[in-house]
């Protein structure tokens, strides 16, 4: 990575995340920003209020750069990286679109929680607005960062949108152990049961089901460059949404990745119904790959 993207509120799931950027920054090597948005409408309607006042809006400017400025500065300090920062004003989503553009950035980071407009930012529509825009990464941070990423959970299903997510957990978690799920299902499981197809067939198709997603998986490691050694493969049975939550817990992984879409991306166009629930259910910190595979 050579860039990372910050955007903070000032409240404290926004400081973890700035901390857990500053903690990649420096594993990296990559650049970071710290940016903070004024929205624009409060400004302006302050303006109006204060008539023949003007000065109260640039102090809340002044007030707003310099609290930014010593967040970056005690990141800085604590984390060994140099941080630059990024004041706006104007439509939050529009802000941090521009400057992660203007930077290029390889990756966005926001806290799990926050005041102001990150407070809905994972569960609400602003997210969802996010995710739909933007085709770079997205790391929701729900903790504070005590260490770096020690075991990661990556989500594939083999889709287009699922294939960018192992490449962008090693380069996120570089020095973390690797575990590898995938979830199947017997197709028309319950349409055989009531055709009548004996058990033992339906245990047939159960077991062709399992060797193929492991097959997959063990395919997708090859491809990522990843050798038998450098990860754990998990294949369950069950609705990818759940077991992705139940192994996440089970395994004690401190960042699950997965792609924003899944093979349902048409039956949802804002957000994969397996990543909405991941998001609202998990309490790992969030990766989401935004890119989609030719």
């Amino acid at each position: 990575m050579k860039a990372i993207l910050a955007a903070t509120d000032f409240s404290a799931p926004a400081r973890h995340a700035a901390d857990r950027a500053a903690r990649l920054a420096h594993e990296t090597g990559a650049a970071l920003t710290l940016m903070h948005t004024l929205p624009a409408q409060p400004l302006e309607e302050l303006r109006q209020w204060l008539g023949a006042q003007p000065q109260a809006p640039q102090q809340l400017l002044a007030q707003a750069r310099e609290q930014l400025q010593r967040l970056a500065d005690e990141l800085g300090a604590a984390r060994r990286v140099a941080v630059q920062v990024h004041l706006a004003t104007g439509a939050v989503l529009d802000e941090i679109g521009r400057q992660a553009d203007a930077l290029d950035a390889d990756l966005l980071v926001l806290g799990a929680r926050g005041a102001g407009f990150l407070r809905r930012l994972v569960l609400g529509t602003t997210a969802e607005r996010l995710l739909r825009r933007t085709t770079r990464p997205l790391l929701v941070v729900r903790h504070t960062p005590h260490e770096p990423y020690r075991r990661v959970l990556v989500a594939l299903d083999f889709s287009p949108w699922s294939a960018g997510s192992l490449p962008l957990a090693r380069r996120v978690a570089p020095h973390a152990r690797l575990v590898l799920l995938t979830a199947f299902q017997v197709p028309f499981e319950e349409k055989l049961h009531f055709a009548g197809v004996d058990a033992a067939t339906i245990e047939r198709y159960r077991q062709q089901s399992r060797a193929a997603a492991t097959q997959k998986l063990h395919a997708a490691a090859q491809s990522a460059g990843l050798k038998p050694g450098d990860y754990d493969a998990v294949v369950v049975e069950g609705d990818a949404s759940q077991r992705i939550v139940e192994q996440e817990q089970e395994l004690d992984a401190d960042l699950v990745v997965l792609g924003k879409h899944g093979q349902s991306a048409a039956e949802d166009l804002l957000l994969g119904s397996v990543t909405k629930h991941v998001l609202a259910e998990g309490s790992a910190d969030v990766l989401v790959s935004t890119a989609r595979a030719a």
